[in-house]
Formats: C-alpha cells, sequence, structure tokens
C-alpha cells in the first residue's frame, strides 16, 4: 500500500508592499497563496502548472521553506511514520528533516556558486547534515556524479566549465546527495535545449524509479507535465482550480482555466489545426482580485453566479477535483491524441 509522504493544509502566503498611498509609508498585504491544500503519496510525481504568476514558485518555496508561509501546515510524514509540521521545525528538530526535503533551481547558471568547484558544491549537503571521512564524502559524492552522468574526472573543475545541460545534472546531484525522500522541481528544465531536456527527464525518471523519490514539478511546459506526472495540480492567482489524475486531467478538464492551458500544447503533427482558446482581458492582479471566481473575467462560460460567488474546490468524483460552479456540467476539451 502506498504510503502518505506529505499533506498540505490550508497554506497562505502574504508579501507587503508599499502602499500607492505615502502616507506614513504604509505597507499593503498581498496573498500570493491561498488555501492551498492537497496530499502527496510516497513515489509519485505531482506537477503544478499554471501561467507565469499564479504562484506555483513561492509554493514550492514554502514547502522547502526557501520562502516562510504566513499560515498552514506542511505536514511530512516520516520513514517511522511519524508526522511532523515541517514548518514548525526549529533548530536541530529543523535539521534533522531539512535533508529529506530538497529542491532543484530553475536556473542552473545562478542557482550554483561560481567560487566553488562542482565536488564542494555536491559535497556540501553532506557536510551540513552528517560526519563523514573523507573517504566516506569522496565516495558519496562520486557515486551521486555517476548515477546523474556527471565525468567523475571533471569534480575538480567549477561551474563556468559546463554546459547548461550539465550544470543542470550537477544541480540533481547536489539534490540527491543526501538521499532526500521529496524534490521539489521548480522549472528544472525549462532552461534547456530541446534535447538536453529530454534528457534531463528521462534521468529524473529513472532516478526516481532507483532511489523512490517523490517529486513536486513545477512547470509551463504541459508537454512535459504530461510525461512525467501522476497527477497535476493547475493554480490560478494562488488557489489550485482543478486537481485530477494526468490522463484525466489531460482528456477532460473540469475547469475553463484548464481548457485553455490545455488548448495551448503543441501538436507533433504540422498538418493539423488546433483551435486554441485565447482568453481576453488581462490576468487578475493579486493586489485587487475579482470577486468571486477570480477567473470570471477571462471565462467563456461564466454567469452571475461565477461574479458572485467564489467556488471551493470539490471532488467531483474518481478524485478529480476542480473549484468551478460547473464542473459537472460544463462539456469542455482535452487534448487530442
Amino acid at each position: 500500500m502506498t504510503k502518505k509522504i506529505l499533506a498540505v493544509k490550508n497554506l497562505n502566503k502574504d508579501f507587503y508592499v508599499k502602499s500607492d498611498k505615502k502616507l506614513f509609508n504604509k505597507l499593503t498585504s498581498i496573498r500570493v497563496l491561498s488555501n492551498i491544500s492537497f496530499e502527496l503519496m510516497e513515489g509519485e510525481t505531482l506537477s503544478i502548472v499554471g501561467e507565469s504568476g499564479c504562484g506555483k514558485t513561492t509554493l514550492g518555496r514554502c514547502i522547502v521553506r526557501g520562502v516562510e508561509a504566513t499560515s498552514g501546515e506542511v505536514i511530512y510524514h516520516t520513514e517511522s511514520e511519524d508526522q511532523v509540521n515541517f514548518l514548525g521545525l526549529r533548530g536541530k528538530e529543523f535539521k534533522k528533516y531539512r535533508k529529506d526535503i530538497q529542491m532543484i533551481f530553475q536556473d542552473p547558471y545562478s542557482s550554483l556558486s561560481p567560487r566553488m568547484s562542482v565536488y564542494d558544491i555536491i559535497a556540501e549537503p553532506l557536510k551540513a547534515n552528517f560526519k563523514l571521512t573523507k573517504t566516506e564524502l569522496d565516495e558519496k559524492v562520486t557515486l551521486i556524479a555517476e548515477k546523474t552522468g556527471l565525468n567523475v574526472s571533471y569534480l575538480r573543475r567549477y561551474p563556468h566549465a559546463f554546459s547548461g545541460g550539465q550544470r543542470q545534472r550537477i544541480a540533481i546531484a547536489r539534490a540527491l546527495v543526501s538521499q532526500p525522500r521529496l524534490i521539489v522541481c521548480d522549472e528544472s528544465v525549462s532552461a534547456l535545449d530541446v534535447s538536453i531536456k529530454a534528457q534531463i527527464i528521462n534521468l529524473l525518471k529513472d532516478l526516481q524509479k532507483q532511489l523512490q523519490i517523490t517529486y513536486i514539478f513545477i512547470s509551463h511546459d504541459l508537454s512535459i507535465v504530461q510525461n512525467i506526472s501522476d497527477r497535476v495540480a493547475v493554480m490560478h492567482l494562488g488557489k489550485i482550480v482543478e486537481l485530477a489524475h494526468v490522463d484525466a486531467l489531460f482528456d477532460n478538464p473540469k475547469h475553463p482555466y484548464t481548457e485553455a492551458l490545455l488548448s495551448a500544447v503543441p501538436e507533433p503533427d504540422p498538418e493539423y489545426k488546433k483551435d486554441r482558446i485565447i482568453l481576453e482581458g488581462e490576468v487578475p492582479n493579486p493586489a485587487n482580485p475579482p470577486s468571486g471566481c477570480h477567473f470570471h473575467p477571462r471565462c467563456l462560460y461564466k454567469t452571475d453566479k461565477c461574479i458572485q460567488q467564489e467556488p471551493e474546490l470539490q471532488h467531483i468524483g474518481n478524485n478529480h477535483y476542480a473549484a468551478c460552479h460547473y464542473a459537472d456540467h460544463l462539456d469542455l476539451r482535452g487534448v487530442v491524441q
């Protein structure tokens, strides 16, 4: 039976900016994540998708505590089946579990220190979390370098000597070397060439099978998401508006925003003329969100109810969730297979 590894409950994140009104330099709060809740099973890949600015990267960073959440819980289920609120850990307790949840960042050019050799970059998490001899350190760094396809003879070189794909392999090796159970991949292939993307995706999938890793995969590329995911969560303006198994979401979406995203997925057949859904209007401002459903200004199916009443994320069957008043009634278009 598959075990639960993570449960995110009512996660909120506010950022504070200076108000337009300059009186007393008052700060205004902007809610960029609002009541995010989902569960993650051991060994699965949950992808988070949505347009730029929807909050998916902030969600990933809140989970790993790269950014501190304003409120909510991230319940981590340990290997001994204890449950700890990862966001509430401090000091030694935080360090005890910190190695279990790692992150691969989007830009391999800025996420690696130019002053450190590849060996030191990969070894740093081991030095921070374990007491190892020089021999043990060398063995672990060499082993993970080989697993991620890095030339061991190049470990004493510096990041500037490597291509984008090689740098991302270094970043993956750094994330894996402490043997984490969960990795948040934040747009981890978006800066790479198409052929290198395929290599890195295949590498992540192979490593998942070998090491039983769980992924949260943040991306805007739905073609890759369809290939790597078990489930997909669609975010819009800081909220999850749809959550389902990858096949159900791509074949039979239940939210109009998901339908619009799927209509932009490129088709491999150059002769096929795709009927794209072009969303009109501007992306809503999170500092001043629309009333009711936040998607209603751009929705093709909106009614007065959508304008006045905000829908909740509801279960509509077969572990499919959607935040739409008409999820059971709309006949929405998926991806043509």
